[in-house]
This record gives C-alpha cells, structure tokens and sequence, in this order.
C-alpha cells in the first residue's frame, strides 16, 4: 500500500472513532443521581429536563434521557403502569389519525415506521400515553412526541425490567 492510501485510510479510521466517540449511547447516558420526595419504585419524568427517574430508596435513582411532548401535547400527572409489551404493533390513537388521514390503522411490529421501538408501557388513564422505545435515537433530549415518553430502546428494555403492572408515574414539568 503506498503512503498516500495508509494516510486516508488512517483518517477515515479516526474520523470514525471520533464520531463514535460522540454518539450518544444509553449506557453512558444512564446514570445513579440523587432524587428525594418519592417512594422507590416510582418513576418521576421531569419534561423540562426530558429526564426520566426510576427511583431505587434511599434518595437515588436512575436518570435516563427521554423525549416528550411537543409544545401543547405535554402533559403532567400521575398514572400507572397499565400494560407492558416487548416488541408491540402500533395502532396511532384519534390525534395521530387526525394529522395524517393516510396512517395505517395499525403498524406491525419491527416496521420502521412504528414508533414503539423494542418495548412500551402504557399508561392508566385511556391507552393514549405510553413509555416506549423509539427507531429514532435522534429524537431523544427533545420535545418530539404526542405526549407519550421515548427513550433509548435499550434504555426502555433496562426499565421494562424494573418496573411491574402498576407502578406509579409522576410527570412534572
């Protein structure tokens, strides 16, 4: 190989790395922060930080990023875990239907297009919110969703495991 080709391949090794350095990854996102005023076993979504805590006693939980509602799609309360699913087809709700006629009534698992991503949690209160992945990593630290709560998918399959059927959500903004 002469010099010349050494060096571009060289560069384009680096250049790799470097940006592979700075993709974010939920392994380097998640990370045990303290938090107070809520029982362990909860899970607490602050919007404006686009943090989700799962919170594990004694003041510490663990903070994922998240994406959350759009501007006038956020919401704030408390629910509960009312149903978890690995891999769900996706139906778009009333709202979604309404923005875009052309959706399908439901979009299969692994298609992507379904917005799911590797797990959801839905949410106590009408089946219109959920936790879920997402096959749009980009997407997350933004305002972005109907309302619902994307996270990383490897980030919400880490969740999925710790949480069971009615476990309490508090969203605050």
């Amino acid at each position: 190989m002469r010099s010349f080709d050494v060096r571009i391949l060289s560069l384009g090794t680096f250049a790799f790395l470097g940006l592979a350095m700075l993709a974010p990854t939920s392994c380097r996102a998640r990370d045990i922060v303290h938090l107070s005023g809520f029982s362990a076993g909860t899970i607490v979504v602050k919007t404006n930080e686009r943090r989700l805590y799962y919170v594990i006693g004694d003041g510490k939980a663990v903070r994922y990023p998240v994406g959350v509602g759009k501007a006038g799609m956020a919401w704030s309360g408390t629910a509960s875990i009312d149903g978890k699913y690995i891999k769900p087809a996706w139906s778009p709700p009333d709202m979604i239907r309404r923005e875009n006629p052309r959706i399908p009534d439901i979009i299969p698992s692994g298609s992507a297009s379904n917005p799911m991503g590797a797990a959801a949690m839905t949410l106590s209160g009408g089946g219109q919110y959920a936790i879920h992945g997402t096959n749009n990593p980009g997407s997350i630290g933004g305002f972005v969703s109907h309302g619902c709560i994307r996270m990383y998918n490897s980030d919400i399959l880490d969740l999925y495991d710790r949480v069971s059927l009615g476990t309490t959500v508090v969203v605050l903004h």
